[in-house]
């Protein structure tokens, strides 16, 4: 029996795919669009049964040739681009497909477990998984939250059986993120700048937040994973915040940054004034293209996380920065 992991070659798909690995599971159908080929550096120390493009999958599943086959489904294809204009392509890549494999998962009662997003919740100031809080700021934004509306209708029903979990991601950062370009974590770009430039830049205030002060709930990639297969294991359904439930500043992050950077130096950690005043860390005029469309705050309500059986801690922005620039050192 398969287990299908969408978006394999991307961020949190291959770390998926590799915490598998490490459970002596290879029987693993990865799909992607290589169309970006340097992708594939994601899997190459991971174990894989075949790969398949999405649109193989869907023509496959449409003619029957896994049925029977397939004992779960990992969905984290998706084009995660919030900035992304062509509204038809990002509901037919996020929405569309996302609804062809649900029914595949419905029909076989196959676990579906799938990636959500928190920009469901747009620029409000509560981030629970209920309706009244949901109002999207992008195309990217609503092509998830519709996705959710159809999930929610299909749990509402009681003539199948399949586990049917989403998973709505808070700001995640971590290995494996390099191919990502500019939609990477701010975690990847301040590591990058501070090795190139010895500095790193935020954007200035907004919001009525202060420079840097724009708080977000940073959730590092091993503690994603960590609940993806813990609901695997459990079969629970639901649609489940997936952060921290502690919002951070992006100077926390950069402080974090650079103090992990001069730690591997052999050099002692400073403050976030000591780095201001030092040239370490400054900040940028707040884009014009980003005004209505930013979130300056989130912070996941993991009440029903918590009640769904999930009890393992999250790491703070200071102890998973800590680790991943560990881990980009040694790239």
């Amino acid at each position: 029996m398969y287990t299908i992991v969408t978006g394999a070659a991307g961020f949190i798909g291959s770390n998926l795919v590799k915490a598998l690995n490490a459970r002596g599971v290879g029987d693993i159908i990865a799909v992607d669009n290589l169309t970006r080929g340097d992708k594939f550096r994601n899997l190459a120390d991971c174990e894989i049964a075949d790969y398949l493009d999405k649109k193989e999958l869907v023509d496959m599943l449409a003619a029957g040739d896994l049925d029977g086959a397939v004992e779960a489904v990992l969905h984290q294809g998706a084009c995660s681009d919030t900035m992304e204009q062509d509204g038809r392509y990002m509901m037919d890549n996020n929405y569309r497909y996302s609804l062809e494999l649900l029914d595949f998962c419905l029909d076989q009662d196959v676990s579906f477990l799938y990636a959500s997003s928190a920009s469901v919740y747009g620029g409000g100031r509560v981030f629970r998984e209920s309706r009244e809080f949901e109002a999207p700021l992008n195309v990217y934004g609503y092509s998830k939250f519709l996705f959710d509306q159809v999930v929610r209708r299909r749990l509402a029903q009681t003539d199948f059986s399949a586990q049917v979990a989403g998973f709505r991601y808070f700001n995640v950062y971590g290995p494996r993120e390099s191919h990502k370009g500019r939609m990477a974590s701010v975690a990847f770009h301040f590591f990058n700048q501070y090795r190139a430039e010895g500095r790193v830049k935020l954007f200035e205030g907004c919001d009525g937040y202060g420079h840097g002060e724009q708080r977000r709930d940073f959730v590092f990639i091993d503690d994603v994973v960590g609940v993806n297969l813990h609901f695997l294991d459990s079969g629970a359904s639901g649609i489940y915040n997936v952060g921290t439930g502690c919002a951070q500043s992006f100077n926390d992050v950069a402080v974090a940054t650079v103090n992990a950077c001069r730690a591997a130096a052999g050099q002692a950690p400073l403050s976030l004034a000591e780095l201001q005043a030092a040239g370490a860390i400054e900040y940028i005029a707040f884009p014009e293209a980003l005004k209505g469309k930013y979130q300056s705050y989130t912070e996941a309500d993991v009440s029903l996380l918590r009640e769904a059986g999930y009890e393992a801690p999250f790491a703070t922005v200071e102890e998973g920065v800590a680790r991943y620039v560990q881990e980009r050192l040694k790239a």
